[in-house]
């Protein structure tokens, strides 16, 4: 079926936020008397979300920690930070409003929670052209779980084997698999050299943010 409607991740796939965040995880590993992380660590943690970005910075002392509690912190820290450094990947305006002139629904489900996603994206007016956005505590499941990505193309009203899911993370990829869509790697993301991207059963890879405009031309115009 060919594809009529566009969902995205959010954090490694529309939005650079890994400044950001990299900060309030700092915040979190200063208050604690720990090492702050770098902005490269930052880069390859950022889609494991806030706990991922603290266990680079604790370390072996990660399991001394209670996991809410950390998160927590990091969220508190994290809502002082918002958009200071956050970005637009380049060609991503492009993209969603080429999907828009052409009346492509188009979406984003994150596992990020809805307090920090909505906050982050009323500061960029594209986001207001969104036929939907699902955010990681919406539901009872979050990614790696189909469960949010079905939610999403119901609200659209669009079949899921109708829809297209860009991610970063191998969770994206799962997720959009088994909602029976059509599952695209972001390769300009948040990725490790170790990531075993061609491990993941993606259907699809699409190399930079600036080539997404050209690719999903090429691909819903076929």
């Amino acid at each position: 079926m060919a594809t009529q409607a566009v969902l995205f991740d959010l954090d490694g796939t529309l939005l650079d936020t890994a400044p950001d965040m990299r900060d309030a995880a700092n915040a979190v590993l200063c208050s604690l008397g720990y090492p702050v992380i770098s902005m490269e660590t930052a880069r390859q943690y950022s889609s494991d979300g806030s706990l991922g970005l603290l266990q680079q910075g604790l370390g072996d002392d990660y399991s001394r920690f209670a996991a809410s509690e950390l998160r927590q912190h990091f969220l508190d820290a994290y809502q002082l930070q918002l958009n200071r450094a956050t970005r637009l990947f380049p060609g991503i305006e492009h993209c969603l409003n080429w999907l828009i002139a052409m009346g492509i629904p188009w979406g984003v489900v994150t596992n990020k929670p809805a307090r920090p996603t909505h906050a982050l994206l009323t500061d960029f007016a594209i986001f207001k052209q969104a036929a939907v956005v699902i955010a990681g505590d919406t539901l009872d499941k979050r990614k790696p779980h189909p469960k949010p990505l079905l939610h999403a193309a119901e609200q659209i009203g669009v079949a899921p084997s109708a829809c297209s899911y860009f991610g970063d993370a191998e969770r994206d990829i799962q997720a959009a698999n088994a909602a029976g869509m059509t599952s695209v790697v972001a390769l300009w993301g948040y990725l490790r050299e170790d990531s075993g991207v061609n491990d993941w059963q993606a259907h699809h890879q699409c190399a930079t943010s600036e080539q997404l405009s050209h690719w999903i031309e090429q691909t819903l115009t076929l």
